[in-house]
């Protein structure tokens, strides 16, 4: 994916309220952004918003924090935010170091249309490779939840293994998103994807 510079992006991610700025500060506490005990649900990879934006919209109970390292994409979601949304921040970083960030405190991760890193030596890039599922190990606050979405059926596969391998269970699949929809956030890629007829993958994995 190419990635066009927005004139002007640095600028208007540090004048975003939206936007966690000292984000390690918060590592064990990021209940009190929210000033509330309710779960947190974090978006690895939010892209430009569409999905994170419409969950914290629907469910107003869960706080929700997207997480996206380019600034160019980030700024697009805070464009689309025209409303005071309480249960919704986010945080320009890279997601390798997202054990750095939290601390036992995340209740649900979800990876949509991540990046699949189709080489082979760049398998522990994947974000649902073991090197990361690790790492996601230090930051749920207890029972472990992660819910996938692709268009790579390879990603897809190669996830399912890496999960299970690491000892979780799959609690619901779809193999057609668009004959099995229910309750479904979509985001702009998916959007994207079902317009050209691509088949949506979806996990959800409990451990």
């Amino acid at each position: 994916m190419r990635l066009r510079n927005v004139k002007g992006a640095s600028d208007i991610i540090e004048n975003s309220d939206i936007v966690i700025k000292n984000y390690k500060d918060y590592k064990g506490n990021y209940k009190s952004i929210f000033n509330n005990s309710n779960p947190i649900h974090i978006e690895i990879g939010m892209g430009k918003g569409d999905f994170i934006i419409g969950m914290s919209l629907k469910y107003p109970n869960i706080n929700f924090i997207g997480i996206e390292k380019y600034d160019s994409v980030i700024v697009r979601a805070i464009e689309k935010i025209n409303t005071n949304i309480p249960n919704l921040r986010l945080i320009r970083m890279d997601a390798t170091s997202i054990d750095e960030v939290f601390d036992s405190e995340i209740d649900t991760i979800y990876l949509n249309f991540s990046d699949p890193w189709p080489k082979k030596r760049h398998k522990d890039r994947r974000l649902s490779s073991t090197k990361f599922l690790e790492k996601y190990d230090k930051i749920f606050k207890g029972n472990k939840t992660i819910i996938m979405k692709t268009d790579n059926r390879k990603l897809f596969e190669f996830s399912l293994i890496e999960f299970s391998n690491y000892g979780y269970k799959i609690q619901d699949i779809s193999l057609d998103l668009d004959l099995d929809i229910e309750d479904n956030v979509e985001t702009e890629y998916e959007k994207r994807f079902k317009k050209l007829g691509y088949k949506i993958y979806k996990v959800v994995v409990k451990k």
